[in-house]
């Protein structure tokens, strides 16, 4: 048999919520193994001026955390730097300005993912995960900025699009009382649905799923505070979100203040602001698309952009 030698990978993820840095071993044919891990929540979202443009805060602390994630990567023998950015920096008037300071000062290439890049990706790693058994996917992924569907029952789906209704962007445009205003969730329910709603027939039109799965933060919380494992019991361990639970949980985290859902079981004190919106967007998405539950994914689209750069590896 043939030698493969690791490749120790950094994966720099500049996303609405946080920026991570993290980095794995990996090689062809192999799921890449995680070394190291970290992050800051930047909410990069949240720091827009009048113009929607990116702040000079938020610039600088980007920049601050990258030359610390690139010292980090230099000390654990990472051999190369994938950086990538979403809606947050897609979005912004002056995210091109952003990046090419940013290359400035760090050195850091930064490529910025289309919508349907973020889903397709995201739909590579899952069904990397699942394997070939689990049928036609439909993959859900809420980020800060945008919802990622995509579905398909080989490696590329055959849809992958994105719609602005990520779990941060809802919550500064449409709930700014903490608990939320009964009419303003019921509001933001409606739009929502009628967003999604839009897209099932597109996503559906070239045939029906088999499974239903989840990616992200949001999801990860929702289906803990729903029961599920926690994440110290490994990736291995099956998770899922029933609608049943959501459905429950939904006027409940709806009633609660930012302190109290993060006390909830697996709820990060950062996210805790987002998880009403978070959870509307994931009930209408589960509902609309007819499924009674989905099954949670430990991977999403930073180990799609992984195993993207391990496949273009000639052999």
């Amino acid at each position: 048999m043939a030698y493969r030698r690791a490749m120790r990978l950094g994966v720099l993820d500049i996303g609405s919520n946080t920026v991570h840095l993290l980095v794995v071993d990996a090689y062809q044919g192999a799921a890449p193994v995680a070394a190291h891990s970290r992050k800051i929540e930047l909410r990069l979202a949240e720091h827009l001026d009048s113009d929607g443009n990116i702040d000079r805060v938020a610039i600088t602390s980007l920049e601050n955390f990258l030359r610390e994630a690139q010292s980090a990567a230099e000390d654990l023998g990472v051999t190369e730097i994938m950086a990538f950015a979403t809606s947050a920096v897609r979005e912004a008037p002056n995210g091109e300005d952003v990046l090419a300071e940013v290359r400035n000062s760090t050195e850091i290439d930064i490529t910025v993912l289309t919508g349907a890049e973020e889903a397709r990706l995201t739909f590579l790693a899952v069904r990397r995960w699942f394997g070939w058994s689990s049928g036609r996917l439909l993959v859900l992924d809420i980020g800060g900025g945008s919802l990622e569907i995509a579905i398909g029952a080989d490696e590329e789906p055959d849809e992958a699009i994105s719609i602005p209704l990520g779990a941060g962007r809802l919550t500064r445009d449409w709930l700014s009382q903490d608990p939320p205003d009964e009419k303003q969730v019921r509001e933001l329910r409606r739009h929502v649905r009628v967003e999604i709603a839009a897209e099932v027939a597109r996503i559906q039109r070239s045939g029906t799923h088999q499974r239903v799965v989840a990616t992200s933060k949001t999801f990860r919380q929702l289906a803990r505070i729903a029961g599920a494992e926690p994440s110290s019991e490994g990736p291995l361990v099956p998770r899922a979100l029933a609608l049943t639970d959501l459905i429950e949980w939904l006027p409940r985290l709806a009633r609660m203040s930012t302190e109290e859902r993060a006390e909830l079981p697996g709820v990060s004190r950062g996210r805790a602001p987002q998880l009403v919106a978070g959870a509307l967007v994931a009930e209408a998405a589960i509902d609309l698309f007819g499924a009674t539950k989905v099954d949670i994914c430990p991977w999403a689209l930073r180990e799609g952009v992984i195993l993207q750069r391990l496949d273009g590896i000639s052999a």
